[in-house]
């Protein structure tokens, strides 16, 4: 029997955060969700995630402030959701350590496509 790996969803719009809980949900993923910078190390202390999808723009920071706190909890994969669309962006959330930027709306079916990988 395998574990049900865990998403951390760090993203403070509810419709947002509602429809990715769905979507992993149904793919058999254990969700859980952190609407602030603070929220998402009080998770990350309770309980490492395989994945953890950043939005950069939350209430009390940057999102990619938490890459180096979580991973170093055990979180093992970082994905920057962003609504910016440039070179700049996406090599700020790389060189932060993310393994993927996703440009919102994010493609749901790309993303669950990824996610597969990512399942640890």
């Amino acid at each position: 029997m395998t574990a049900v790996p865990r998403v951390l969803i760090v993203e403070d719009n509810e419709l947002v955060t509602g429809a990715m809980q769905i979507l992993f949900e149904s793919a058999d993923w254990h969700v859980a969700i952190a609407n602030s910078v603070a929220a998402a190390v009080a998770d990350g202390e309770r309980h490492p995630a395989a994945l953890v999808l950043l939005d950069l723009s939350l209430p009390d920071g940057d999102g990619l402030s938490l890459v180096e706190p979580l991973r170093a909890l055990g979180s093992r994969y970082f994905v920057a959701l962003t609504g910016r669309d440039d070179p700049e962006t996406r090599d700020r959330c790389l060189a932060a350590g993310c393994v993927d930027v996703l440009v919102k709306p994010v493609p749901v079916r790309e993303l669950l496509a990824k996610a597969l990988a990512w399942r640890v």
